[in-house]
């Protein structure tokens, strides 16, 4: 019974588009048959998300950073998401449903949030769903705990690399990313 889902993936998809229509910034993922509110993000979160995609912009003009695009995830893609950032080639995503293959995806981003449920979804949940979805990388980024995670090379549905830095430090994004990211700017949107 605990295992149970809340509500079938196809009710979790309407209830979604409803939300998304209701135009109050509402997003709503659905992850292990359980559903979840993902916090409107505030300023630094935001910053934090367009940094990144300048980076890649410059460094990896082969490759498109989506901010907050769904996507099916875990092992089955009963699960739906809405990572912070999506890294995968350009046009990966041409002609798809609202919610997306993650086959072409090489890394999500989450950033996290001050909210009750960060540490249950994006610490535990999330990198879970991600490797079972076989995502080459999840990097986390922790304001929190001021820490970069990565998580790489998904074997058997869990991440077999983590990686865990301060911010300040400089961060190997492993293959199929291939890129190195100073952190060090990271410190600026600190509470």
């Amino acid at each position: 019974m605990a295992d149970r889902p809340q509500m079938l993936v196809e009710d979790f998809e309407e209830l979604a588009r409803l939300a998304r229509r209701a135009g109050e910034g509402i997003k709503l993922e659905f992850i292990y048959g359980k559903l979840g509110a993902k916090p409107v993000p505030d300023g630094d979160h935001v910053e934090i998300i367009q940094w990144l995609i300048r980076h890649f912009i410059l460094s990896r003009p082969d490759l498109s950073m989506y901010p907050g695009t769904e996507l099916k995830v875990e092992a089955y893609r009963g699960g739906r998401a809405i990572p912070d950032g999506i890294l995968a080639p350009i046009r990966s995503f041409t002609g798809q449903p609202v919610w997306k293959n993650p086959d072409p995806v090489l890394m999500v981003v989450e950033v996290t949030s001050f909210d009750s449920d960060t540490d249950r979804r994006d610490r535990v949940e999330k990198p879970r769903a991600y490797a079972e979805t076989g995502i080459p990388v999840y990097l986390l980024i922790d304001r929190d705990a001021c820490e970069v995670f990565v998580y790489s090379r998904p074997v058997h549905g869990v991440y077999s690399s983590i990686s865990r830095l301060p911010f300040g430090e400089q961060v190997v994004l492993p293959a199929p990313v291939d890129f190195t990211l100073d952190t060090e700017p990271l410190k600026e949107w600190v509470r």
